[in-house]
């Protein structure tokens, strides 16, 4: 029961991380398609501007959940996936300097060098954590001890040796990017007015049929790709409420977009995504790293977890530190709530 809790704690910070950052990776994303003058590059910078740092929170949270309660696969995890986390660290690195150096040099060149890379880190993280998630479902080559080594990639074919990337994973990391790139154009057109809100409500509309197609084959794959989501969903047909539910709220959002219902819209992205992460985390229950190997190598919540008596005093320490962030981060989006308005002291150059 503890090991369940627990599993249910990761997964809701992991999908809390996505949801919240997932919007400032795709306003990335998009950034370099909608926002053509200074004042709009400001004003969808200014979107994100107040709320980001503190969405980033959440992805240490869930490593810092994933290492106290299921600290042997947390072990495998980040020795297995090195190079990709370290490339995912570079992207961060850059995502975040991008957004904090922009404005410190008032040259045109300077801008748009910082306004690449934002775009470019924004839209590489997008894929690398699409590609990982596809890793999970995929499953890795864990050996007997419970660990791995995956190169970047090999023929790019699943099977028992498999690379990062491998046609499926690929896949996965392109519709991750459309995603996120559909969920940021949302919340940029619920945050702006004017010529950047009509943009970014275009994007909104034709990245959602982006979304509904590159679905369609990620959702027929994974029954091959990864056998027991099949057999788990089968013995367990509640599962297969989620995808139910993502469809639904994938064909709401598109009919809150040809509304222009914006924030409609946004909620809807986000109910999609949601529906998608509880899918993912019902059919791989109650594993955590699943062996391309030999099943019994696989790491679950119960061979992977810490002492029971660490995790039911960690519980009462997870309510209060996860009260405490949702309250920060309900006071920072109430703050900041409503469209952008630029400071007037700083007009644009443009």
């Amino acid at each position: 029961m503890m090991e369940t809790l627990w599993y249910c704690a990761v997964t809701l910070t992991l999908a809390g991380y996505v949801v919240l950052d997932g919007f400032d990776f795709g306003l990335g994303i998009v950034y370099p398609f909608v926002a053509r003058t200074e004042t709009e590059k400001r004003m969808a910078l200014a979107a994100i501007g107040p709320v980001w740092n503190g969405n980033e929170v959440w992805l240490i949270a869930a490593g810092g959940l994933l290492f106290f309660a299921f600290p042997k696969a947390y072990a495998a995890g980040f020795s297995g996936f090195y190079l990709a986390l370290i490339i995912v660290l570079w992207l961060l690195i850059a995502r975040g300097l991008a957004l904090e150096l922009r404005s410190h040099v008032d040259h045109a060149l300077w801008r748009q060098f910082w306004d690449l890379a934002f775009a470019g880190s924004s839209a590489l993280l997008a894929v690398v954590f699409g590609a990982a998630l596809g890793n999970l479902i995929r499953g890795v080559p864990l050996n007997q001890d419970g660990y791995f080594f995956v190169p970047l990639w090999t023929d790019l074919m699943t099977g028992p040796e498999p690379g990062i990337l491998d046609w499926f994973t690929i896949l996965m990391g392109l519709t991750s990017a459309a995603i996120l790139a559909w969920h940021g154009a949302n919340y940029l057109a619920m945050k702006t007015d004017g010529e950047l809100r009509v943009r970014a409500a275009c994007v909104s509309w034709i990245s959602g049929f982006v979304v509904a197609g590159l679905v369609v084959p990620v959702l027929a794959a994974i029954p091959f790709v990864q056998p027991s989501f099949r057999l788990s969903s089968t013995a367990h047909p509640i599962g297969f409420l989620f995808p139910f539910l993502g469809v639904v709220a994938l064909g709401s959002a598109l009919e809150a977009r040809r509304r222009n219902w914006d924030s409609a819209s946004f909620c809807s992205s986000i109910l999609f995504i949601l529906a998608m992460l509880a899918g993912t985390a019902w059919a791989s229950y109650p594993n955590i790293l699943i062996a391309t190997t030999d099943p019994a190598n696989s790491l679950t919540i119960a061979n992977a977890t810490a002492g029971g008596y660490g995790m039911q005093i960690g519980l009462w320490w997870f309510v209060v530190g996860f009260s405490l962030v949702i309250a920060c981060q309900l006071c920072a989006h109430r703050a900041f709530w409503g469209k952008v308005r630029l400071d007037p002291e700083f007009p644009s150059d443009s």
